[in-house]
């Protein structure tokens, strides 16, 4: 019986996320390449996946679906108390079961929420394993405990830890917010709600772990395989040397699984106690409670603006839920996009007995969006200004978060022309509500603001073989965006191929390195380090043709499968003919150096949406969204405009649907499963239009890309709202906007 506690603790999810966006930001390199203007080929233009057909056939191995001779299954004791005492863990009749190979003890001490780990056991079966759960004996102490935000802010509250529930954690001043106010025309202010969302990806968190002598391989469902080896090393005490990460294809991450998890450690003990693999699943229940989740907000926005639309002043005090650990962050959006000299943020999280918040799509952007590009609705009918007229009014080219310095690049603004016209938007109701019937329609919008800068020091390799053959490499994972493809199409144009004819690897710690895939930072990691790799390939495949034809190797150009002479176009020599002739195999190794400071390094993006409300029911329907993006060079529009359908989607499921409900008596959670956790269905999609400004940021890297991932799941929920604000008169200021409180609405507004 392992007598130590191993749990993971995950508290600094969040923190350790928006330190890794301050470390980008702090290290210049020596030299970094200015982006290519040539035009290209390839990159650019729709490239099918080089794996779909791998994918959708069912042949793409998930992890899940690994299987390992003499493999065990994992399963894991969770409490079922939001606050309780661990007084003692017996595991020995679980022990004594016929097929447990393996029992563990995982948490001494005070049990925080309804789920946390407790113990584990390995069984040759999955039935074997849930029969060895129930006969570990746990002796609890149950203690007092408060499962939602407003109760946890009232005095005499149950304490979640050993200090005041409610802690400040963000102070942000900037001008005289006084004065702002003082000079102000209109004054405003309006309070926002947004709930607490499940990532809910369609594969569930696991892992399988596999011990050879003193050296253990994971195959992982995971974001990050670095981490997870590096924070695997660190909790076993083991040299990193020792541990081997793979992850091959994953059903989705969203910010969930972008570090080391508890099931992963369980699932190595396990496996180190039994001496054969492991693999540990969760259920969808599971996923539910203890895996991370975006947190809730109460914000509250107060402004002052002149009556020419001038900001005055902009105050936010927001209130979030994290649950066990910090909340999000929700203040950037309004710190950064708009012109406004005096701003006041207070920021404070609210502690309960629920699952830890984890970075989840756009964390802290999402919740901060819906809030203050509603409050800017509410604000330009207020002084009887169009609301985008508003926006374009307090445009900047400077990032306003105390710095003021240049953006890199910024197509905002065509993000705005580009949607209004596609969107049509002088045909939304000049007044909020106006209109007769029971189906009222109106058209909205919301801007968007996230970072999507690459991670410097980022590793690639491009292997040359003898027979042809190339490959593309890189310690990155492919979360299901595309990451294989852009590295195939990226390797494939710089060396005159197809893309299908790249092996492209990835997924595996004895790779190159490469940082975790989130923040939006993958292709602006990845797609300038595997660049500079195919460019040596191509410049040592140049010199050899020179060489070879006697001529300067500025003079050699690289065509389809072959290389010319570009003063004798008959002068060539096939790619494979040049490889043939290698003595052995060519590695060469690119890597993304980084950015030059004194730039702010951001996406942009504009959505705008229609919707029709029946004010009888309350049913708020999407009738079309058109998203427009400034992210950079678009590598491959084909995976990018799915990436932004598929953001688009989630926002709605936020928008109109997903909220965890607790339930007070037991400080369980109500609704752990896909039936009673309502998300959006193909039913529920619009029709979708995707347009990007398509500008090549001059300075970020080397092919003037920026991230995707973040940016299209930002502005969707605030665009839905707001168009349901134009469509009825009154804004429905809290998320998800459920028939209930639409009707909600419409009665506030009847009273006035």
């Amino acid at each position: 019986m392992a007598k130590k506690e191993y749990s993971i603790d995950i508290k600094d999810s969040n923190l350790l996320y928006h330190e890794e966006f301050r470390e980008m930001e702090t290290e210049e390199p020596e030299e970094v390449p200015s982006p290519e203007k040539e035009k290209f080929k390839i990159i650019g233009d729709y490239t099918p996946r080089i794996d779909g057909e791998r994918i959708v056939t069912g042949r793409a191995p998930f992890t899940h679906d690994i299987k390992l001779r003499g493999m065990l299954c994992g399963k894991i004791l969770r409490c079922p108390h939001a606050c309780a005492e661990v007084v003692s863990v017996h595991l020995s009749r679980a022990r004594s079961l016929p097929g447990v190979k393996a029992t563990l003890q995982l948490k001494k001490g005070r049990v925080k929420y309804a789920g946390e780990q407790v113990a584990a056991a390995a069984a040759v079966d999955e039935k074997t394993a849930e029969e060895a759960l129930k006969l570990i004996k746990v002796e609890y102490k149950t203690l007092p405990f408060v499962v939602t935000e407003e109760k946890a802010m009232e005095e005499g509250a149950p304490q979640v830890h050993d200090s005041p529930n409610i802690d400040k954690f963000n102070d942000y001043n900037r001008g005289d917010i006084k004065k702002g106010f003082e000079s102000a025309d209109v004054v405003l202010e309006r309070t926002y709600k947004t709930a607490v969302e499940i990532h809910h990806t369609a594969e569930t968190h696991g892992s399988v772990a596999k011990w050879e002598g003193k050296r253990v391989t994971v195959w992982d469902s995971t974001q990050a395989i670095f981490n997870v080896r590096d924070g695997l090393a660190q909790t076993l005490r083991i040299p990193a040397s020792r541990i081997k990460v793979i992850k091959k294809y994953m059903g989705g991450g969203f910010g969930s699984k972008l570090g080391l998890n508890d099931y992963t450690v369980a699932a190595v003990l396990l496996a180190k106690e039994a001496k054969r693999p492991v693999k540990i699943t969760l259920s969808r229940k599971e996923n539910s409670l203890c895996v991370g989740n975006r947190p809730s907000s109460i914000q509250t926005i107060k402004a002052g603006v002149k009556k020419d639309g001038t900001l005055t002043a902009l105050y936010l005090k927001n209130y979030t839920c994290g649950g066990i650990r910090r909340g999000d962050r929700c203040s950037e959006p309004l710190i950064d996009v708009y012109k406004c000299s005096n701003v006041k943020v207070e920021e404070y999280t609210v502690f309960t007995n629920t699952g830890a918040g984890r970075p989840t799509r756009a964390p802290g952007h999402v919740q901060g969006t819906f809030a203050l590009e509603g409050f800017l609705d509410e604000l330009a009918h207020k002084i009887n200004l169009d609301p985008l007229e508003l926006r374009k009014k307090h445009y900047t080219t400077k990032n306003e978060g105390g710095t003021r310095i240049p953006y890199s690049s910024k197509g905002l603004d065509k993000c705005y022309l580009l949607g209004a016209k596609k969107i049509g938007w002088g045909r939304r109701n000049k007044k909020p509500g106006e209109g007769n019937g029971k189906i009222r329609r109106g058209l909205g919008m919301a801007s968007q603001i996230w970072w999507g800068m690459g991670r410097p020091r980022t590793l690639a390799d491009v292997k040359l073989h003898r027979d042809g053959s190339v490959e593309a490499v890189c310690g990155t994972q492919d979360l299901g965006t595309g990451t294989k493809t852009y590295m195939a199409t990226i390797t494939a144009e710089t060396l005159g191929l197809e893309p299908k004819d790249i092996t492209v690897k990835i997924g595996n710690t004895e790779y190159p390195w490469c940082g975790s895939s989130g923040g939006s930072t993958t292709t602006p990691s990845v797609a300038p380090a595997i660049r500079d790799a195919a460019l040596k390939a191509a410049n040592y495949m140049k010199n050899q043709t020179a060489e070879k034809m006697e001529i300067s190797p500025d003079d050699v150009i690289i065509g389809k499968e072959k290389l010319s002479n570009k003063n004798d176009p008959a002068q060539s020599i096939s790619f494979k003919e040049l490889l043939k002739e290698m003595r052995r195999e060519r590695v060469f190794h690119g890597e993304y150096v980084g950015r030059p400071l004194g730039y702010a390094y951001n996406t942009f993006g504009a959505h705008f949406a229609e919707v029709e409300v029946d004010i009888e029911t309350g049913k708020i329907k999407v009738l079309k969204v058109v998203a427009t993006h400034d992210s950079g060079r678009i590598i491959n529009k084909l995976t990018a405009e799915s990436q932004v359908i598929g953001g688009i989607t989630q926002g709605i499921s936020t928008a109109l649907f997903e909220q965890r409900v607790m339930d007070e008596a037991t400080g369980n959670m109500v609704n752990p499963n896909l039936r009673d956790y309502k998300i959006a269905t193909s039913f529920d999609i619009p029709e979708i239009e995707v347009a990007f400004v398509d500008m090549v940021d001059p300075r970020i890297n080397i092919l003037g890309t920026k991230g995707l991932g973040e940016p299209p799941r930002i502005p969707i929920a605030a665009a839905i709202a707001n168009a349901v604000y134009n469509a009825i008169g009154i804004h429905v200021s809290e998320i998800p906007m459920t028939p209930d409180k639409v009707l909600q609405a419409l009665k506030r507004k009847e009273v006035g």
